[in-house]
């Protein structure tokens, strides 16, 4: 949940050019003129990358539908509506970040992983994927480099259907069928992310400067494009191969992921 119950808040921040609203080009934008997200920070985030000490760059950002919703439970505890600040809190939307290393918006082709969150792999390690592994590689090879950016995109949990979805495919995986076969036996596209919110977040932070995109999927390099993100090349990023998500790896690879022969 995000909001400004106390409108003071967000007028600070827009004077210290903390808070910034965005057209779809990344442009900023003012006065009445609705934008297409907005964005935060930079929030510093120490973390530690090879047992090295680094200042991360946080930028949260969120698209202006989705924060339009939680301003007007907001309103409503303004007012003083009876359970209003209970419904706020229930209230969600997808907040995505960036986590810039220093430098990044300085850097010509930076390196930039745009990663889809996955809670089982990110967080609680599960090796069925091999998104952890690809987080911690790509934040290794960034710092190596001098710099980089990683976006993680909060909404595309299960590439866009959630957290309960994704757990009913886990199932119908271990009954037989693929990654994408799952998805489609619930009704559901294979692949239903949104990368157009993550290009417009990256062409405001390096002004339209190209990048180096890991990643193994053709796919995704054709969306930033198309919405605007200039890409010089895209790197491959294989890491936490095991035998449990092989079949997962061949799968993608099936699809068309750049991913080595020999899997």
């Amino acid at each position: 949940m995000f909001s400004y119950v106390d409108q003071s808040i967000r007028k600070l921040l827009l004077k210290k050019h903390q808070l910034v609203d965005l057209d779809k080009s990344g442009q900023e934008i003012s006065g009445g003129a609705a934008p297409f997200i907005s964005i935060l920070g930079p929030v510093t985030i120490p973390r530690l990358i090879d047992g090295e000490e680094v200042p991360l760059e946080w930028y949260p950002f969120v698209r202006r539908v989705e924060l339009a919703h939680v301003l007007d439970a907001a309103n409503e505890v303004r007012s003083g509506q009876s359970d209003a600040f209970r419904a706020l809190l229930q209230t969600n939307m997808s907040v995505n970040s960036v986590f810039a290393l220093p430098g990044f918006r300085d850097m010509n082709e930076p390196l930039v992983r745009i990663h889809s969150c996955c809670l089982t792999g990110d967080i609680f390690g599960s090796m069925r994927c091999d998104c952890g592994p690809q987080l911690e590689a790509a934040l290794r090879m960034m710092k190596q480099e001098g710099g980089g950016a990683v976006v993680y995109m909060a909404g595309h949990e299960g590439r866009g259907i959630g957290l309960w979805a994704k757990a009913v495919t886990y199932l119908l995986q271990d009954a037989g069928q693929d990654t994408y076969e799952a998805n489609v036996s619930l009704g559901l596209p294979e692949d239903s992310r949104d990368f157009s919110d993550a290009a417009t977040a990256l062409r405001y932070l390096l002004n339209d400067t190209p990048i180096r995109l890991l990643s193994n999927n053709p796919q995704k390099r054709e969306h930033l494009e198309k919405n605007g993100q200039a890409i010089s090349k895209a790197v491959s990023l294989v890491s936490g191969v095991n035998d449990y998500n092989i079949r997962y790896l061949r799968s993608k690879r099936r699809k068309g992921h750049k991913l080595p022969d020999d899997l």
